[in-house]
């Protein structure tokens, strides 16, 4: 059994900040401690914009993704590409593309991936009004930028059925050899991604 060794509140700290991704109890107890240390400068105001989001962050009815506005901002901007979708799973995916400047689309934000063993099937992604979306009479193409894990990849072919009778484009992100990577150095799966996307030149 182990000793407490802070009080309550501390304790609940450390075990909220360890459910965020990527903290464990070790770096969760790090992380409260930096917090604690600068109460006025860091916690403070983290504490204030915590509660500020929890009052004013809304789901944007239009792609699923967070926002203090609804619609969001991206749906709003009018100089987007309002033919193109591009599917991700999470936020963090939107942000990862929109921080590469790599296309200037409208997004969708399924809220995860398909995964029968966890209980998550279509009914609980935000598909339903991908669907819609796709059959407006606007939309082209959707880009399903999707994980290249199992469930991502299970994933994509799902929503490539459920789109096929709309009739619009249903591309995919490329797999294979990153940019400066060595073939040495990569998995049998990335080498065999690369080999099945190769393209002619």
């Amino acid at each position: 059994m182990s000793k407490k060794i802070a009080g309550p509140e501390i304790e609940r700290l450390v075990q909220l900040l360890s459910r965020l991704p990527g903290l464990g109890p070790r770096s969760a107890r790090k992380a409260a401690l930096a917090l604690l240390k600068r109460r006025d400068d860091l916690l403070a105001p983290l504490s204030e914009a915590m509660s500020t989001a929890v009052r004013t962050i809304v789901d944007c009815p239009v792609c699923g993704s967070l926002d203090t506005v609804s619609p969001c901002t991206v749906c709003r901007d009018e100089r987007r590409d309002r033919s193109v979708i591009v599917v991700v799973e999470e936020m963090g995916d939107l942000w990862a593309l929109e921080r590469a400047s790599v296309i200037n689309a409208n997004y969708h934000v399924l809220g995860g991936h398909l995964s029968p063993l966890d209980g998550i099937g279509p009914e609980q992604l935000n598909i339903a009004t991908l669907i819609e979306r796709a059959s407006n009479g606007i939309t082209t193409e959707v880009i399903l930028a999707l994980n290249a894990t199992v469930e991502g990849q299970s994933t994509a072919h799902y929503l490539m059925e459920v789109l096929a009778p709309s009739g619009i484009a249903v591309s995919r992100l490329a797999q294979g050899v990153p940019v400066g990577g060595e073939l040495d150095y990569l998995d049998e799966g990335t080498l065999a991604a690369a080999i099945k996307s190769r393209k002619r030149v």
